[in-house]
């Protein structure tokens, strides 16, 4: 090439911009939560049931033929006891009766006890640690 060559020859940069995008972590503000627990006396009221049974042995000293069968004779239930006995013969004797009575009855009580109810307070701050007043 020569000098005459290299004055006519015109060079033209390209030129490219390029962008990038970052992101980071600010802190633009916090939130203190604080809890506080309010109990409560109450008395809870409840009828409880409560069921007695008395039994009563009864002497019966009665041969019988038959083994007699476990009854109930209103609010009584009747349990034969028996034993064989050796006579002359073998005979089955009913020895005694066991009677169960069962009675009812109702009771009022009153319990104490203290029930907890938690409330949460939420105070949001800044970025610098100021309370946001909304």
């Amino acid at each position: 090439m020569s000098e005459t060559d290299k004055s006519d020859t015109l060079v033209i940069p390209i030129v490219e911009e390029e962008a990038r995008i970052a992101k980071r972590q600010v802190a633009s503000g916090r939130v203190i939560v604080k809890t506080t627990v309010d109990t409560e006396e109450r008395i809870l009221k409840e009828m409880l049931s409560l069921e007695t049974v008395e039994v009563e042995r009864i002497p019966v000293n009665r041969v019988v033929d038959t083994i007699p069968q476990i009854r109930t004779d209103g609010d009584v239930t009747i349990v034969p006891v028996f034993e064989e006995r050796l006579v002359v013969e073998k005979q089955l004797v009913l020895v005694e009766e066991v009677r169960i009575r069962r009675t009812a009855s109702v009771e009022n009580v009153e319990v104490p006890i203290t029930l907890r109810k938690e409330r949460a307070a939420v105070e949001r701050l800044d970025g610098s640690g100021e309370p946001i007043i909304e």
